[in-house]
């Protein structure tokens, strides 16, 4: 009998016992609106803006709704305005574009690698023709590509640099955290990213004043001085008029489930490199599937796992994956015609009226991608990659009818 794995894609490890506590005492109170606070009081939306800033080294920090939030209100910020060209990955997934198409503004796709990190000569090219002046980044799947590369081009090209870190919080690149390289970085914390709170995000900045535009944006109506990871109140005055007010702002509910979490991001990381390395080691050899090299400079967060089926049919790309989900294997196939629940392509984005990316469609065409949850262990991540090796084979001999297909090996 063919072996099958039991185990869920998508169960998450528990919220953290001090969380839950915490949640539970803002529930009694009541105070759940980061503003609602009594007399002397500190919200817990204040305290986990500062502990995140301290975490990432970072001045500035405040906690939005969503990660699609942190964008959007990331480029508004940037002073975005409407049919502005804004350039991102062609890679990636749909509330990056969304965020940049939520202001009226352009999303122009960049091709990538390989190695699923921004192709810089495109980037290069794309900037030049449309003379845009923001990037949105995506650290599309936890890849981070070479940084100082890449902020020297941008520098040289006079281009604002906004992180999507919503599949890296937690990630270094030569020991500096992900989010630390551009004007402002944003992170996610849903429930399927590296600190769970079911929705929310955060935005963090050296500069006052994209912080300040931030926070009112935010709506913070006229109680900014509230914030501790914030400028002073002097930075305020001179904006407080001119910006909206957007109302995206995190609830203290959500910041008590996060607090206790950002003490555990280093160890999670470090759990999450041990089963991203468990499935490439179980995947190593196997033939007609090329792994995703990482750099010697990136200290990656492996919360999801990529491999390539380079010149694969897209019939016999059905046929694996179809054939891993029988056996209790979850691959998303970023080739499929038509989007499947949070797997979608640049192609399918039709508001965007995006131009053909033939790197990016070669790409793509034979990427498969699957969540590693912390639930998992390094036996569970053994036994997928063995299901996985084999349904691989069994779709080489399926396509090559009378081919024997060596067993990877152990």
């Amino acid at each position: 009998m063919m072996e099958r794995f039991t185990g869920s894609f998508t169960q998450q490890e528990p919220i953290p016992e001090a969380g839950i506590d915490a949640a539970l005492a803002v529930l009694r109170h009541g105070r759940l609106h980061r503003y609602n606070m009594a007399t002397g009081e500190v919200g817990e939306t204040a305290l986990l803006e500062e502990e995140f800033a301290a975490y990432l080294g970072a001045r500035y920090c405040l906690a939005l709704a969503s990660g699609g939030a942190a964008m959007a209100c990331a480029l508004r910020a940037l002073q975005v305005r409407p049919g502005e060209p804004v350039l991102s990955n062609a890679f990636t997934l749909a509330p990056v574009p969304g965020a940049i198409a939520s202001l009226g503004a352009r999303p122009v796709f960049v091709e990538v690698t390989d190695d699923l990190t921004l192709d810089l000569a495109h980037l290069e090219a794309q900037a030049q023709a449309t003379g845009a002046r923001v990037l949105l980044l995506s650290h599309m799947r936890g890849h981070v590509g070479d940084m100082d590369a890449l902020m020297a081009l941008c520098h040289r090209l006079g281009l604002r640099v906004v992180e999507d870190c919503a599949h890296t919080m937690g990630a270094r690149w030569k020991g500096v955290a992900s989010g630390r390289h551009g004007a402002i970085g944003c992170y996610s914390t849903q429930t399927y990213k590296h600190m769970n709170s079911g929705e929310g995000g955060f935005l963090v900045t050296d500069d006052a004043e994209l912080a300040a535009r931030a926070v009112l944006l935010s709506g913070s109506y006229m109680l900014y001085a509230r914030h501790r990871a914030a400028p002073g109140p002097e930075v305020f005055e001179g904006l407080k008029l001119d910006i909206p007010n957007v109302s995206s702002r995190m609830d203290n509910l959500r910041a008590a489930i996060l607090r206790p979490q950002i003490g555990m991001l280093d160890d999670r990381r470090a759990r999450w490199r041990a089963l991203y390395q468990g499935m490439e080691s179980g995947l190593a050899g196997v033939p007609g599937l090329r792994l995703i090299p990482r750099p010697q400079h990136e200290d990656y967060v492996g919360s999801s796992f990529q491999f390539l089926l380079p010149g694969w049919d897209a019939a016999r790309i059905a046929a694996l994956v179809a054939g891993a989900a029988a056996r209790g294997v979850e691959l998303k196939w970023f080739g499929a015609a038509d989007p499947q629940g949070f797997t979608s392509r640049y192609s399918h984005w039709r508001y965007a009226a995006p131009e053909v990316l033939p790197q990016t469609d070669r790409l793509l065409a034979g990427l498969i991608d699957m969540r590693l949850p912390l639930t998992f262990t390094t036996d569970d991540v053994a036994q997928i990659a063995r299901i996985i090796g084999d349904e691989v084979a069994q779709a080489a001999r399926a396509d090559r009818p009378g081919l024997v297909v060596a067993p990877a090996a152990d």
